[in-house]
This record gives structure tokens, C-alpha cells and sequence, in this order.
């Protein structure tokens, strides 16, 4: 009992991580139907250069600083470079996936030039890996504590924000229909912008809180890990916070007991395999929605 009950509190930890990307990706699918696949690359940059900011006695503020404030230039720079010439095209274009995709694997390959492509230890932040509460005689990492409840907060405010604030009105009616709320005044493109620094404002969170976790950094953490929070956004329906949060956990929980009881190696493998049984039954996920459009 004891070993499931550290699984599933693992899970949902992990499951956390997964949510805050998929929330991420949410963003930048409300305001323009895109989503973008370089976020990996994004929480690779911001735990990698954290790392070595720290290792070279920055302290943790400035570090944190420095990391938020590139990864949100790089939400513009997605935004501008990659995003937005696919879809002026017109046409049903998918441009923007490739586009994003070769961005984050230019991202990639510059770290993995200027830090090496060894792995790094992640500098704890918080609590150390010691630091532990017990929860019905299990030992839980405060590690993992602090990450589930950063996730819980930031999606409820990002929740409340939307909901009860006059920008997050501008931001729905931009999600609903963008030429209408062009029309009536709301400056569109700046919500679209916006929408996409905060989605890497996300990612670069989600990569230091999967950072800490896992204890160690290279050039190619995070790819596994939006691709993850992808299927836990599709999951959960994608353009939906409780979803996100609901299709993260879940995805967690169960690689964890999949890895646990089954094999480590087929943590991956059992996820997508659940992505294709509930597309198969729930085309929108279990939060989604059926959209209308207009002719």
C-alpha cells in the first residue's frame, strides 16, 4: 500500500509539471488555433542557463530574472517569425507547425554549442532532495509538495484572470472570434502577442520545476516533456484550464504506475496509446467542447 499511495503522490506531482505545459499551450491555441512545439526547447534554455547562472554564483533572483525575461523575448520572437506568417497565409496553413518545431530545434542545437552537451546538475532551489513530510506514513519530497501547489496556484489565477478581469474578457472574445473583437476595439494583435509571451513564461516555470525534480539538465530535457503535456492537454480537452490540470494528473498518475508495476520503459508508450483510446472516444477530450463556426 504504501509503495501505490508513493506512486500516485509522485504522480501527481509530475502530473503537475505536465499541467502547467499544457496550460501553456492553451494560451497560445485561445488566441490563434496554434500551439507551439517549441516549448521544450524553451524550458531546456531556462533551466540550462539557470544552472549555469547559479553555478557561476549569480544569485537566485537575478537568475530567475534573466530566464523569465529571455523566454519571454522568445515568445515574441514565435509569435513574430514563426506563428504569424503561417497564418496569414490563409488556407488551413500548418506551417506554423514545422516552423515552431525547427525554432525550438535551433534553440536546441545553439545550447547544446555554447553549454555542452553533458548533463549539469539543477541547483536546488527551495528544499533539498531530504526534505520530506509524511502523508499516512509515506515519505513526500517537500520538492514535489512545492510543485503541485505552484501549479494549483497558477492555474486558478490564471482561471480567475480570465474570468473576472477586463483583459481576460479581451482575451475570451479574442478565443471566440478575433475579426469581431477587432471590430470592436480590442487590439488583437497584443493580446496574440501577449498570449504567447505567457505561454513560454509557463514553459520556462514548467522547466525549472521539472529541473528541480529531476536533479539534472542537458540540451535535450524537454522535449519528451511537451509532448507529454501535450497529450495531457488533449486529454483534458484542449483549451480548457481544468482540463489541463485534470489530463495532466491523470496522464502522471498513470505512467507512474505504469513505470512502478509494469516497466519504466513503457511509460511513454502506455500515454500515447491512451491518447489514441480517448480520441477514439472523446474526439474534444474529457473538458472540451464542439466548436461553432460561422460561414
Amino acid at each position: 500500500m504504501n509503495f501505490f499511495l508513493t506512486l500516485v503522490l509522485t504522480g501527481v506531482s509530475v502530473g503537475s509539471v505536465y499541467a502547467l505545459i499544457a496550460t501553456g499551450l492553451n494560451l497560445s491555441f485561445w488566441t490563434t488555433r496554434t500551439l507551439n512545439f517549441g516549448q521544450g526547447s524553451i524550458m531546456m534554455l531556462c533551466s540550462f542557463g539557470f544552472a549555469f547562472m547559479v553555478t557561476n554564483r549569480v544569485s537566485l533572483p537575478v537568475a530567475i530574472g534573466v530566464c523569465f525575461v529571455v523566454s519571454a523575448l522568445i515568445g515574441v520572437v514565435v509569435e513574430r517569425l514563426t506563428v504569424r506568417p503561417a497564418l496569414k497565409r490563409g488556407g488551413g496553413s500548418m506551417g506554423w507547425v514545422v516552423s515552431t518545431l525547427g525554432l525550438g530545434i535551433l534553440i536546441q542545437g545553439l545550447a547544446a554549442k555554447f553549454f555542452g552537451s553533458q548533463a549539469v546538475a539543477f541547483p536546488e532551489i527551495l528544499f533539498s532532495v531530504r526534505d520530506s513530510v509524511r502523508i499516512a506514513g509515506v515519505a513526500f519530497s517537500l520538492q514535489y509538495a512545492v510543485v503541485i501547489a505552484i501549479t494549483l496556484t497558477v492555474i486558478l489565477s490564471l482561471e480567475l484572470f480570465l474570468r473576472h478581469s477586463r483583459l481576460g474578457h479581451a482575451v475570451r472574445a479574442v478565443s471566440e472570434d478575433a475579426e469581431f473583437a477587432r471590430v470592436q476595439g480590442i487590439p488583437v494583435d497584443l493580446i496574440v502577442v501577449s498570449s504567447f509571451v505567457a505561454s513560454s513564461l509557463l514553459a520556462a516555470l514548467a522547466g525549472l520545476l521539472a529541473a528541480q525534480i529531476g536533479g539534472t539538465v542537458d540540451s535535450s530535457f524537454g522535449f519528451d516533456l511537451v509532448l507529454l503535456g501535450f497529450v495531457a492537454g488533449v486529454l483534458g480537452g484542449m483549451g480548457s484550464s481544468a482540463g489541463a490540470l485534470f489530463g495532466g494528473i491523470a496522464l502522471g498518475i498513470i505512467t507512474k504506475l505504469v513505470g512502478g508495476y509494469i516497466s519504466t520503459a513503457a511509460e511513454h508508450g502506455i500515454a500515447f496509446a491512451l491518447l489514441m483510446l480517448i480520441l477514439a472516444l472523446l474526439p474534444n477530450g474529457f473538458f472540451g467542447r464542439n466548436e461553432v463556426r460561422r460561414a
